[in-house]
């Protein structure tokens, strides 16, 4: 296989990027580095099509290594034909090399291994043949009759050849494909209840049955997880005549004496063999199918999580909600630097609501605040009603928002966490973090285990490896898609940044804090463990303000500065102009000193008198611009609220905004006020037809919702889309 070719097809790209892309790849540049950096190599291919073709090229050079192992392994036992090896080679996927390997595979003692020992193979070959028509099996079988090798009797004799007959049948790699489609495509899986009496989150899953095929991905995970729990029992069901009869076309060739043996050796080497097998591979197939979608579902809201816009330059006071132990209160200051901290008791037992009253007050005209922040957990709609009427009897300009909580405490109780702030108590740093989730959601949420964010489904039933391994590959996408400021960034934020691990993450830190404040990119080389190849992966992500060098506060990477400085200074622009904040005439400026019909073709006629690729000098231009520009102000702003609505004031048909919180398969979360997020199925997203709710909203996004009903006994609110 030409795994080039293949990605080129696959891809419907040129060879010659993926020639290129591999290329890159197999030197250590990072995908980030690629994507950003390497556009002119690439032909500008996106850092996602960049991870997919990454994965897919492992895939490949692993099934070609395989092959290459199985092809060895066959002739090692001298069974290897070119016939063989030509099915082996051209096999596109493992479970091809897989099935044509089984014939060949070391196997525990079977009924068909014990029965050839006994000599029977050459039996089983004659019934297989079907060349008799005259006569019985049992009058073939005499011949084989041996007792000192365990055959007493030629009934023993047919039972063992027709043994070896069924276990061909199930070793037959294109029979065990057809048998594999037909299941998927008309089996189903049925389910049971392990005790019907029992009332569980289950019970519509109690004798139900549902096609393979239209399975939705998230009832595999919910069935999955039943099982798990001991409360379902799950099978695959099919129609055995419907196998039996595509295997006898394969193996039943005319009227003969074995017919009859050979239709019940049919029946047998299914129900014994191929069934369990293929049973384990349809729920193999829907899982893997269910947990690659719910990865995709996780990774897309924690990557919209993450890029909720900051609100820079306001000073915070977070309230961490709870009963019994109370509310834990951080102010922040614009940085997000601690000023004060204390416990509140607005809700169950105490009820103190006089004394949360002062509490804020006093830190209010003490410290100042712009915004409350109330994590969603427990007594977050309570604490919520209290700070809503505190913030109208004294008339404060201050508004307040919800945020999520989930893996704040996971964060607060963590080594991490303990390192930044050791004198202070885990319920301190989570109410800490609450307010940081605000300021600078990324910067703060990078310090959480992304699957502790809470913004999937069955996270915790998936493939853990493969879901770590999408979600960092998210957060270091978004990372290096914003940069970070090289002079206050967290070690957490930079061992994201391409080229950086943790150590090397915690050197940059050390360095700054021994040697103060980095003045230009080049003292990166300084670092400990920080060489040249970590350098030209990380410079371009890493950003100095107000540095000796304006062009280090941009993401053009610095070997780059050249070509940039040549352009600034063809068309008049200086760094001074960078500094105060870009050249915002700049586009105005090529086209005079470029004259063409457009200005792409200006851009175009200036990198070739510059030496430079139209992409890379494309993305200076746009940095002259903005310098620093954060992709984070495309994202939709955050709803604040400054009044609370308790669960009895929502009616049918009230329309109101509100704040998508999670996407799933079969519908999207959405904040709409009270103490539980709406629900907008996926029928009720739109007019149109949806496949996908993430192909209309997304995590993060404000939406216009309306109540179709309310379900007061379990507190559930289900809305609509659809005006």
């Amino acid at each position: 296989m030409n795994i080039i070719e293949k990605l080129a097809s696959e891809f419907k790209i040129k060879t010659s990027q993926v020639e290129n892309t591999v290329e890159l790849i197999d030197e250590g540049n990072t995908i980030p580095f690629i994507a950003r950096y390497r556009k002119e190599v690439t032909g500008g291919l996106s850092d996602v099509t960049l991870r997919d073709m990454d994965e897919r090229l492992q895939y490949l050079r692993n099934l070609e290594t395989r092959k290459e192992e199985v092809v060895r392994l066959i002739e090692e036992q001298g069974k290897l034909t070119e016939e063989l090896k030509g099915e082996i080679e051209k096999a596109e996927v493992l479970q091809r090399v897989e099935d044509l390997y089984k014939p060949y595979k070391q196997k525990k003692a079977t009924r068909a291994s014990k029965a050839k020992e006994k000599g029977l193979e050459p039996l089983a070959m004659i019934f297989y043949a079907q060349q008799k028509k005259d006569g019985t099996p049992e009058s073939e079988a005499e011949a084989f009759v041996n007792p000192e090798k365990g055959v007493e009797t030629a009934e023993e004799a047919v039972q063992g050849a027709m043994d070896i007959i069924a276990e061909m049948i199930a070793d037959d790699a294109d029979l065990t494909e057809k048998i594999r489609e037909k299941t998927y495509d008309k089996g189903q899986i049925a389910t049971e209840a392990v005790n019907p009496e029992e009332k569980t989150v289950y019970d519509m899953y109690y004798g139900s049955s549902e096609a393979i095929a239209k399975m939705p991905n998230h009832r595999v995970l919910a069935v999955n997880r039943g099982e798990k729990e001991k409360k379902l029992k799950v099978k695959v069901t099919m129609d055995s005549e419907e196998i039996t009869s595509l295997i006898g076309k394969q193996v039943i060739r005319g009227k003969s004496i074995f017919t009859e043996l050979l239709q019940d050796t049919i029946a047998d080497a299914y129900k014994r063999l191929i069934a369990p097998s293929v049973e384990r591979e349809m729920r193999n197939i829907l899982t893997e199918r269910a947990e690659t979608d719910a990865v995709k579902v996780f990774a897309k809201n924690t990557e919209k999580l993450l890029m909720v816009p900051p609100v820079k330059g306001k000073k915070v006071i977070s309230i961490d909600p709870g009963y019994r132990t109370g509310c834990k209160v951080a102010a922040l200051n614009e940085t997000g630097k601690l000023t004060a901290y204390t416990t509140i008791y607005p809700t169950q037992p105490k009820n103190d609501i006089a004394g949360t009253e002062r509490t804020l007050q006093k830190i209010i005209e003490k410290f100042g605040c712009d915004i409350i922040v109330i994590g969603n957990g427990t007594a977050s709609r309570e604490t919520e009603e209290v700070v809503s009427n505190f913030l109208k009897k004294h008339d404060y300009d201050i508004q307040y928002t919800i945020v999520n909580e989930a893996g704040a405490s996971v964060y607060s109780a963590s080594k991490l966490a303990t390192e930044e702030y050791p004198d202070l108590d885990v319920t301190t740093r989570g109410a800490m973090s609450l307010g940081r989730r605000l300021q600078d959601p990324l910067a703060e949420l990078v310090k959480i285990d992304p699957k502790h964010i809470g913004v999937g489904q069955y996270q915790h039933d998936i493939n853990q490896k493969q879901l770590d391994s999408a979600l960092t590959n998210v957060v270091e996408d978004c990372v290096n898609r914003v940069g970070v400021d090289l002079n206050t960034a967290s070690p957490s934020l930079l061992s994201y940044i391409a080229g950086v691990n943790m150590g090397i993450a915690k050197n940059i830190v050390a360095f700054r804090e021994e040697n103060g404040r980095f003045n230009n990119r080049k003292e990166l080389m300084k670092v400990s463990k920080l060489g040249e190849k970590a350098f030209k992966q990380c410079a371009g992500f890493m950003r100095i303000a107000d540095g000796k060098e304006p062009l280090d506060s941009t993401s053009v990477h610095p070997e780059s500065y050249k070509a940039a400085e040549e352009m600034m200074s063809k068309i008049g622009i200086s760094k001074e102009d960078i500094a105060r904040g870009g050249a915002k005439d700049i586009d105005e400026k090529i086209w005079q000193a470029y004259p063409a019909n457009k200005l792409s073709e200006s851009i175009k006629k200036m990198a070739e008198d510059i030496g430079i690729g139209e992409m890379t000098l494309s993305d200076i231009i746009a940095e002259m611009k903005k310098p620093a520009r954060d992709p984070r102000e495309d994202a939709p702003p955050i709803i604040f609220r400054n009044d609370v609505r308790s669960f009895e004031d929502l009616k049918v048909d009230m329309e109101m905004t509100g704040t998508v919180r999670n996407v799933v398969d079969f519908g999207a979360f959405v904040d709409i006020g009270v103490k539980q997020d709406g629900l907008v199925h996926i029928s009720q997203l739109s007019n149109k037809y949806v496949k996908h709710p993430m192909d209309v909203v997304s995590v993060g996004d404000t939406v216009k919702v309306k109540i179709l009903s309310i379900d007061h006994d379990k507190q559930k609110v289900a809305l609509t889309m659809k005006f």
